[in-house]
């Protein structure tokens, strides 16, 4: 009969509609305030020093308690506390000044939201023990300590940091020996750091920006490649940018924190010599930092020219610098930094018409390299939802050869990678450690993979460790809750082992970029 036949049909539909609701990614599902709040659990598990009375992270001890010592009577310095880049135990400067930066900038961008979340307090501790230990480093205007321990010897040994035995020979910069990365992003740090203190703890505020001023002067002024003064940070951190984008970056942060029109003049003049309006890169990291640069520069543009916003600005740190309008040359040059961070957000978003576009997975995941592709994929999404937002204050949309993009459409896109790295992906894990029913359980992490030094204290050796805890094909004993991994490889394939440490280290600059993403995306009024 006709009406049985519609009846089935429309049962079938009905069933099928049931069935792709059920299969489909739950992409709104997530909660991103707990994803927040673990990313800042984290960053308790990669404490280097004495720790705290209040240290959540249980199973970790205190560790690297004579770091700075080992150079001798006449080069002693007290070089305890900081952070543990990755899953080993050097303590390397660029990455972890790197980290505190865009921790600092994820705090100044949502710190409303953090603060909603409960989780204000804990952010601001992140980022103190990374500024603690740079007040610590520069012990001279022109010296700042670069990296604890030799990547070599540390790579060769499988122990807890707290029972180390692994060199803590200490490196430092100068002016016979300079390193203007290193400087730049350690200035950078402390300025942008600054800015978040500046109410809470005014005069803590004051004395980081004393460093970062200090800093960035030492950092022009004596110019060189850092890996070249410390060698052993080649192998594990080296410059391939130059120090270019780090002086461009460490001057328009002072300008954000102070306002001195000084700052953003140099970053008008150098903005060629240095390189920041004229190349146009695809991907953000602790080295190449051109794309975050552009965007900062462009934010300047868009808050100086609009009296409406920049009373933002003066709010926020020492003032605008120039009021509400700019000289033709600050504007133009400004405006080529702007076009050179469109470029950056058109390829993350397929929208350039050239091969400069940002490769993607079959499942949707930006893809830049497969050693810890994770660290672009989070730094595309946190300066996309900056330039998002900055978009919906001016009213503009983003202009791409292929066509213009709303503000929400580029949100859009960002969350979508944030829910791919939560879980909605091929593989249906969490690439976050501790958040959701799958996530990696053999991360590639020394003191993840031990048994906690407050369970045994019993003294692990370096072979020892690798024997006994490295090969073993167990879960991690104690979770690394908060860690992004590395991630999965260029067609979505990810194997949870411990020998796969390009898929499954993790590392701070990973997850200090995720953290102003998910507090953007925690409040579901602003998604």
């Amino acid at each position: 009969m006709p009406g049985s036949h519609v009846v089935k049909t429309f049962r079938i539909l009905l069933i099928s509609f049931v069935l792709l609701l059920l299969l489909a990614p739950t992409r709104a599902a997530y909660d991103y305030r707990e994803a927040l709040s673990k990313s800042l659990l984290y960053f308790e598990a990669q404490r280097s020093g004495h720790l705290p009375y209040h240290q959540r992270v249980t199973w970790r001890g205190h560790s690297g308690l004579t770091d700075g010592l080992e150079q001798g009577v006449s080069q002693r310095v007290d070089l305890v506390g900081g952070y543990y880049d990755a899953g080993d135990h050097v303590k390397f400067g660029l990455p972890m000044a790197f980290t505190i930066t865009m921790l600092s900038w994820g705090v100044m961008e949502n710190g409303d939201a953090i603060a909603a979340a409960g989780e204000f307090e804990h952010s601001l501790e992140a980022i103190k023990w990374g500024t603690d230990y740079f007040i610590k480093a520069h012990t001279h205007p022109n010296v700042l300590w670069a990296e604890v321990g030799d990547g070599d010897t540390d790579h060769s040994c499988w122990q807890r940091p707290e029972d180390m035995t692994t060199s803590r020979q200490a490196y430092k910069i100068d002016a016979e020996h300079p390193g203007s990365e290193l400087a730049g992003e350690t200035a950078a740090a402390m300025a942008a750091a600054s800015i978040v203190f500046k109410k809470t703890n005014p005069r803590y505020s004051h004395l980081l920006l004393r460093h970062a001023e200090q800093l960035f002067e030492f950092g022009d002024k004596y110019r060189g490649r850092y890996h070249l003064s410390v060698p052993a940070a080649k192998s594990y951190y080296p410059s391939l940018s130059g120090y270019g984008d780090e002086l461009l970056w460490a001057a328009l942060w002072l300008h954000r924190a102070t306002g001195r029109e000084y700052y953003l003049q140099y970053a008008v003049d150098k903005a060629y010599t240095l390189g920041g309006a004229a190349w146009a890169i695809s991907e953000f990291s602790w080295d190449i930092k051109y794309a975050g640069v552009q965007i900062l520069a462009s934010k300047v543009k868009t808050f100086l020219t609009n009296p409406w916003l920049l009373y933002q600005l003066l709010m926020e740190g020492g003032g605008g610098g120039g009021g509400g309008g700019l000289p033709d040359q600050q504007r133009n040059t400004l405006q080529q930094y702007r076009s050179k961070a469109e470029h950056y957000l058109c390829s993350c978003l397929g929208m350039n018409r050239n091969d400069s576009n940002v490769r993607r997975t079959p499942g949707g995941l930006l893809f830049v390299r497969r050693w810890n592709n994770m660290q672009y994929v989070a730094g595309a999404a946190f300066l996309l939802i900056v330039f998002s937002d900055q978009l919906a204050l001016a009213h503009e949309d983003l202009h791409c050869p292929r066509g213009p993009l709303s503000p929400q459409e580029v949100l859009s896109f960002a969350k979508n990678q944030m829910d791919y790295v939560l879980g909605s992906n091929p593989m249906g894990i969490s690439y976050m450690v501790g958040f959701g029913p799958r996530y990696p359980t053999s991360v590639h992490h020394r003191a993840a993979s031990t048994v906690a030094y407050k369970k045994d204290k019993s003294f692990i050796g370096c072979a020892q460790g690798f024997d006994a805890w490295f090969g073993q094909q167990m879960p991690n004993p104690n979770v690394l809750v908060g860690a992004i991994v590395g991630g999965p490889g260029a067609e979505d394939e990810f194997s949870d082992a411990r020998g796969n440490y390009m898929q499954t280290e993790a590392c701070t600059y990973n997850t200090a970029q995720m953290v102003g993403v998910f507090a953007r995306f925690s409040q579901p009024e602003r998604r």
